[in-house]
């Protein structure tokens, strides 16, 4: 199956999983919303120019803003850890690593501490944005948005986590790289 055919699967199953499973989870709803469709992002191809990646982002979060009716947060988040992306991967392995020999961030071709720093900080990053803006919207308390931010973020790296280990991404070693 060909990488366009995969991520357009993905596209249309992260935003399936995300409206019509983890949004009818009722009691987390008031303070704790389960977040896990940001993980197509993050599992997009090393090779994607930079302004593809963004606007890919962003065509992603206004997906998502469709369905739920909100007013362009996702898509404000999704555009920020798309334009992040590059700039953390660039710091996380070596110039020469993983991005010439793997096709996309995983914990194959990044080794699990760096793949752990580059989910933990793009989840981190998404939701300070996301419940950021909601927050200025609202104008509340800071120790609410605080609080919503850690509980948001935990309970997104813990899908994450189950994300990963029930569907583990085999990542091949590309001995030509020319």
């Amino acid at each position: 199956m060909s990488d366009l055919v995969k991520n357009i699967i993905r596209f249309a199953l992260f935003i399936f999983i995300q409206v019509f499973v983890l949004f009818q989870i009722q009691p987390l709803h008031r303070f704790v919303i389960p977040y896990i469709y940001f993980l197509y992002i993050l599992w997009l191809p090393f090779r994607i120019p930079r302004v593809t990646l963004t606007l890919v982002g962003f065509l992603f979060g206004l997906t998502l803003d469709f369905f739920t009716v909100s007013p362009g947060l996702h898509a404000a988040a999704c555009t920020m850890i798309a334009y992040l992306r590059p700039f953390l991967i660039n710091i996380l392995i070596p110039q020469e690593g993983a991005e010439q020999n793997y096709k996309s961030p995983s914990i194959t071709s990044m080794g699990l501490a760096p793949y752990a720093t580059y989910i933990l900080i793009l989840t981190l990053v998404h939701n300070i944005w996301l419940v950021l803006l909601e927050w200025i919207n609202v104008s509340g308390n800071f120790w609410f948005f605080l609080g919503k931010v850690l509980a948001t973020s935990g309970i997104s790296l813990l899908l994450i986590l189950v994300t990963e280990l029930l569907f583990y991404r085999k990542e091949k070693f590309r001995t030509n790289t020319a």
